[in-house]
């Protein structure tokens, strides 16, 4: 039993960033006595597995998926007694993917438990290892991102995030070709803070708009700047490049994560809901100039607050304001109906069934505009 107790961390520390899967796979073998292995990682559209060991096909096995979802260890038997094991591979709140071992029976719980383990040492390792190899991008993309998309993937700060307080996560779509927006959160101490970017334009200078903004807010943000003077800081950046052709329509907002006061600068487009028990309302704040489109603009704070329990979805105008050959909006119609259909999903499950509910509402037509959704649990 002692044998079993190798130091996972240290040995994937050790291990060169690239060959984390291998590293696991071995010692898995030669520690637990397992067959088949394989590490498997979402994909951008978090609707498809990628394998990055034994095979260059999408995974979409239901064991899998259903760990994936869950976040619970999944465990299935074959008529012979043979065992395989769906771990899940999430990061501070994150789902990377799902680690999937074969035994030849059962395990006991305390080896579960130590599987267990292994797996949330990888999935810190794979989360930190990112950034220094392309491999695990290469495996996450099932298809040629475009440049737009290749810069706002790239600046993300992640998928997902959480602990006992809550719950966030966030999408962008059409993933493959997503051009101005973009999300961005930070969490220091009991302070969460949240933005939503709507970058006008096409294509690379959509993006490039969002770039500058941003990390014009992240700057600010960083050196102890509040929402006013990060949306200010930013609006400056981009009138100073564009001289307000271009402009980015953001909402910002900071979030107590103990009394569930929010602050909150609406400068543009996208909109914030609430589900509140089984009622949906939208919050209504004062919407001030988009970021950029004015010289030494000034901004306000406004303030609302969640109760424990609350969901928060906030979404660009590519999904309130999607149209589909009609009059009526997504906003207007469907996506108050998708949003109570979460109510039982954790926000990463929450955000496919709004964006599949979106791709429904098209019906096959090719959307004008990309999207960005956030969804945020506040437990307290």
């Amino acid at each position: 039993m002692s044998d079993r107790t190798v130091p996972v961390g240290a040995l994937l520390r050790a291990a060169a960033p690239d060959r984390l899967p291998e590293v696991v796979a071995d010692l898995l073998r030669r520690h637990f006595a397992a067959g088949h292995v394989e590490v498997l990682v979402t994909d951008l559209t978090l609707r498809r597995l990628a394998p990055l060991l034994a095979s260059d096909r999408p995974d979409t096995s239901p064991g899998a998926m259903r760990c994936l979802g869950s976040q619970r260890v999944g465990t299935e038997t074959d008529i012979g007694g043979r065992a395989r094991l769906h771990l899940p591979l999430s990061c501070w709140g994150e789902r990377l993917g799902v680690l999937q071992v074969d035994l030849e029976g059962r395990p006991e719980p305390e080896e579960a438990e130590q599987l267990r383990a292994v797996a949330d040492e990888l999935a810190v390792a794979l989360r930190a290892a990112d950034r220094l190899t392309d491999r695990y991008r290469r495996a996450q993309s099932q298809e040629r991102l475009t440049m737009a998309a290749e810069l706002q993937w790239d600046l993300l700060p992640g998928r997902s995030l959480g602990d006992e307080r809550f719950q966030l996560a966030g999408q962008l779509e059409p993933a493959y070709d997503v051009r101005g927006d973009h999300y961005d959160w930070a969490l220091n101490g009991d302070r969460l803070t949240l933005t939503v970017l709507n970058g006008a334009g096409e294509g690379l200078d959509a993006a490039l708009l969002t770039v500058i903004a941003a990390n014009a807010m992240r700057n600010a943000r960083r050196r102890g700047a509040d929402l006013v003077e990060q949306a200010e800081l930013a609006s400056d950046a981009l009138h100073a490049r564009y001289d307000g052709g271009l402009h980015a329509a953001t909402l910002l907002m900071e979030i107590d994560l103990i009394g569930g006061w929010v602050d909150a600068v609406d400068a543009g487009s996208p909109h914030c809901l609430i589900g509140r028990g089984s009622e949906i309302s939208q919050v209504r704040l004062e919407q001030q100039l988009p970021l950029g489109m004015f010289g030494e603009a000034r901004y306000e704070i406004e303030r609302f607050r969640l109760e424990p329990g609350d969901r928060m979805l906030v979404v660009s105008d590519g999904v309130h304001a999607a149209t589909a050959g009609g009059t009526t909006t997504f906003g207007e119609s469907a996506l108050i109906t998708a949003l109570r259909r979460t109510r039982l999903q954790p926000p990463a499950e929450a955000l496919g069934t709004v964006m599949r509910s979106l791709r429904d509402f098209h019906a096959g037509t090719e959307p004008e505009d990309d999207a960005v959704t956030v969804c945020l649990d506040w437990r307290r």
